[in-house]
């Protein structure tokens, strides 16, 4: 899952990133309004955080402007505008949730799971895809209970197969989801994870869709698991 973090405090956005990152999210970060509006508009991340301090173009901004501009991506404001009328701005704005500073990281991470959930049509905590289990807030995957010894990059991917199982979902919308903006980005290196993942999940869990690309469904007769 592919994060764009908006905040101008460098020591912040330091800590903020070291902790999406070890939850296992790819993570862009854009210190001003401006350019946050542009990547927000360019690039298709699946959550972002946005302060609303911001130099050059305010948070509220920010998001009206994406939000007229047909951006749906959930947006978390997090901000240390905690009056009650900065919280009613932020939603009337287009935002999907609000948090104030000073802030604890783990629930900022908890919020972010909610949102993440509730835009992928999910109302559980953790994942489930037959037999095999994937729990986003330990950053753990188990087949059968049986725990799954996944490196970070094979954890995103499976993490995003999972929020949209039963989907097609093509190399290029993986790639854009897996990596971060500096990243070198190959296509090529998908088919290697994948096959990685077979390995560990069992090679039919994973379907390849030929000229489209890949479908993580249950197996046959796991529908009830």
């Amino acid at each position: 899952m592919r994060i764009l973090l908006v905040e101008d405090d460098p020591d912040l956005t330091r800590q903020l990133k070291l902790a999406l990152a070890d939850a296992g999210y790819a993570v862009d970060h854009a210190p001003d309004g401006e350019e946050a509006q542009f990547l927000g508009e360019t690039e298709p991340y699946d959550a972002v955080i946005l302060d609303l301090g911001l130099p050059k173009v305010d948070g509220v901004s920010v998001l009206e402007r994406w939000r007229r501009g047909n951006v749906t991506t959930p947006v978390l404001i997090l901000t240390a505008r905690g009056a009650w009328s900065d919280k009613v701005a932020g939603f009337d704005a287009g935002a999907d949730d609000y948090l104030a500073k000073p802030f604890h990281t783990e629930e900022l991470l908890a919020r972010l799971r909610a949102l993440l959930r509730r835009s992928a049509g999910h109302a559980a905590p953790s994942l489930s895809c037959g037999a095999l289990r994937l729990d986003p807030r330990a950053a753990r995957a188990s087949v059968n209970g049986e725990p799954l010894r996944l490196t970070s990059l094979e954890y995103r991917l499976l993490h995003y197969m999972m929020m949209h199982q039963g989907r097609v979902i093509g190399r290029t919308e993986l790639v854009e989801h897996l990596y971060d903006q500096d990243f070198d980005r190959d296509s090529n290196t998908i088919e290697v994870f994948i096959g990685r993942l077979r390995k560990k999940l069992g090679a039919d869990r994973i379907e390849t869709v030929r000229g489209l690309g890949y479908r993580l469904a249950p197996l046959p007769g796991e529908e009830a698991a």
